[in-house]
Formats: structure tokens, C-alpha cells, sequence
């Protein structure tokens, strides 16, 4: 997780980064703010990777991949903590071991985690392990932890990207090698999650995103290992299909959202080649109409995050050089997805 941006129950966004000696947390003070409280740093020493993934509840569940040094030498471990309201203090940080207990040397080859809620509770934990497969650990609804699993799999690269739609059928898209990426499912709601078909995504590592584009739908995306490009995909499309960006990096942050109400797909990155933001929109699912990426802020912002606020507005953040928040506003007063002028919000952060 570069930046995630979620909202509460109460109708408040929340922003986590990654930063020095944890994770640094900003967070509204009322619904569509302006103002917002901190960065309030959740400590969390040796964490070097961390997502972030919200319930129906509101619950906010932190997963981290930890390297710590101890008694026996280096140690690695994927540990969990919860946020169970906005802007409250998490439960302690809980080990959730690794794929590979008795082998610390695998332990410290496996991959960042991923994380998702599904439709009963249950959280579930992703990380590609020392094998190049998937391996996972369930969270049930009641606290109580499952062992981990092997989902199999083989050449998978980091970046694992899962998500969720609003009946909580859960997708997993794990970018490999050969050109593929490999992609599990649940069928149903609370269904066992099946492996489903290949997909053709020659992905570069840590670029994979998704969002559900439709009821039911998720439509992933990654950049093209040799291109840069971004690419779209979904279950029954007969190819993925290209959406500019060639000159962006990272994975792009997508939110579906009403544009002039219209059912619409936004996407935003950061564009190596002119330094600053972008930021596109799109009718939901239909990706012929073409792709228009706009340059956002000034040059040095990095890691986009999008959510809708507690009024329905589209809100872009990203992280300043210095860690610091950076918030931007959908205007109610102009056609499109039109964005009021950036402002920093709660002061600088804490360094990564």
C-alpha cells in the first residue's frame, strides 16, 4: 500500500501511508470536511509492505509483511491489526506468521500481503509464498484464524490485487509469468473460492488494481510489462484492452462513481514523464470511448488514492515528497469530473 483513502461508517474518510516506524493515519474531521486530524503514526517497527481493506462493518483491517530482528537472527512475519471506528486507536498489531513456519529462509522470500473482506465477515489474507504460488489465511467472522493454505499457482510476481463487490463475492488477480495472470473467485456469495481462467496479462510487478465496474463485475488492471500501457480486463472479455498511460508508474487508483449522472470509472496515477498526477473518466465498462488522461497538481505528488466522501464527492489524495496529504475535491459546479484546487491537509507527514 502506497495510500489508501476509505470511508467510515460516520461517513469520514480515512487516509493510511506507509511511514517510518508504522503507518501514518489522517482523518476528517466531519463528513466531506475540509478539515482533517493528524498524521497520527500506529506504530508498527520493522513493517516494510502493509494494505488496508474495509468490511461491510466499516472495519478497517491493516496487513503487514514485518522484518524484525531477534534473538535466533532475522525473523519475517505477516501481522494484522483492526480499526473497529473511525479515527479510534487500532487493537494491538497480531502475528499471523507465514506460509512457512519451520523455514525462515522461505519465510523471507515470500511476497507483499493482499487482503479483502468477503460477504459473511470473514477477512482473508494473500501473499505469494517462497514457492511462487499463492498461499492464504482465512479470519472468520467470530476472530478466529484458519491455517494457511496453498492455492497453488506458479511464477506469480508481487502485486497481488484483490477485491470485493457489493454482494462480497471476492477476486483475486495474481500478475506471472509467461503472460499470464492467474485468477481465483467466488462463484457465489460465501461460496469456497474456485481458480478461475488464466488471464492474458503480461503485467509488470506491483501494477495490478481492480474495482467492480458493474453489479457483480470486478475489471482489473495492470501496466503492460513492455509497453507501460494500462490495461482493462473482466471475465468474458475477449482481450484486455488498452488505456494509455504508457508514461505512468505504479498501479492506477480506480473508483466507480457518477460523473454528470452518468455510471462512469475514474482512474488516476502518477505520470513519470511530466512528474505529476493524472487523472481520467470513463463510462463505466466501456472503455472504446476512449481514455483521456489529464495532468493534476503540482509535479513531486505520488500514489493516488480515490474514494467518494460522506457527500458522494469524489475526493483524489496522494502523498507530498515530504509524506505529507494532499487532497483534491470533485467540483459541484462544472460539467465532468472537474476538481477543486489541491490543499494539503493536517500538516507534514512522518517520513517513509
Amino acid at each position: 500500500m502506497a495510500l489508501r483513502l476509505l470511508r467510515g461508517k460516520d461517513g469520514r474518510l480515512t487516509a493510511y501511508a506507509p511511514a517510518a516506524g508504522g503507518v501514518a493515519r489522517w482523518t476528517e474531521d466531519r463528513p466531506g470536511g475540509p478539515d482533517w486530524t493528524g498524521p497520527w503514526l500506529i506504530q508498527a517497527p520493522g513493517l516494510s509492505r502493509v494494505t488496508a481493506a474495509q468490511g461491510p462493518d466499516g472495519y478497517v483491517h491493516l496487513v503487514g509483511l514485518r522484518h524484525t530482528e531477534g534473538k535466533d537472527g532475522p525473523q519475517t512475519d505477516i501481522v494484522h491489526a483492526t480499526q473497529f471506528q473511525t479515527g479510534r486507536p487500532l487493537t494491538a498489531w497480531h502475528s499471523l506468521g507465514t506460509p512457512h513456519p519451520k523455514d525462515r529462509a522461505k519465510a523471507r522470500r515470500i511476497g507483499a500481503p493482499a487482503a479483502a473482506v468477503d460477504s459473511t465477515g470473514a477477512l482473508r489474507v494473500f501473499v505469494r509464498n517462497a514457492g511462487g504460488g499463492v498461499s492464504a489465511r482465512r479470519q472468520d467472522p467470530k476472530g478466529g484464524w484458519d491455517r494457511w493454505t496453498d492455492w497453488k499457482g506458479a511464477h506469480v510476481l508481487d502485486g497481488l490485487s484483490a477485491a470485493v463487490t457489493a454482494d462480497g463475492r471476492l477476486e483475486l488477480l495474481a500478475p506471472a509469468g509467461k503472460g499470464a495472470a492467474l485468477r481465483w473467485y467466488q462463484p457465489e456469495p460465501g461460496a469456497a473460492p474456485k481458480r478461475g481462467e488464466d488471464v492474458p496479462a503480461d503485467a509488470r510487478p506491483d501494477s495490478a488494481s481492480a474495482v467492480e465496474t458493474s453489479p457483480g463485475t470486478v475489471t482489473h488492471y495492470w501496466r503492460d510489462a513492455s509497453s507501460g500501457e494500462v490495461m482493462a480486463w473482466r471475465p468474458d472479455a475477449p482481450a484486455p484492452a488498452p488505456l494509455g498511460g504508457a508514461t505512468g508508474t505504479g498501479p492506477v487508483a480506480v473508483l466507480r462513481a457518477p460523473v454528470d449522472g452518468h455510471d462512469c470509472t475514474v482512474l488516476a496515477h502518477r505520470d513519470a514523464a511530466g512528474g505529476r498526477l493524472a487523472v481520467a473518466a470513463h463510462p463505466a465498462e466501456d472503455e472504446a470511448a476512449g481514455v483521456w488522461w489529464t495532468p493534476s497538481g503540482d509535479p513531486g505528488a505520488q500514489h493516488p488514492a480515490l474514494a467518494r466522501d460522506g457527500r458522494g464527492l469524489v475526493v483524489l489524495a496522494a502523498l507530498a515528497p515530504d509524506g505529507g496529504l494532499l487532497v483534491a475535491r470533485q467540483k459541484t459546479d462544472e460539467r465532468g469530473l472537474a476538481l477543486r484546487a489541491w490543499s494539503r491537509v493536517g500538516g507534514p507527514g512522518p517520513a517513509d
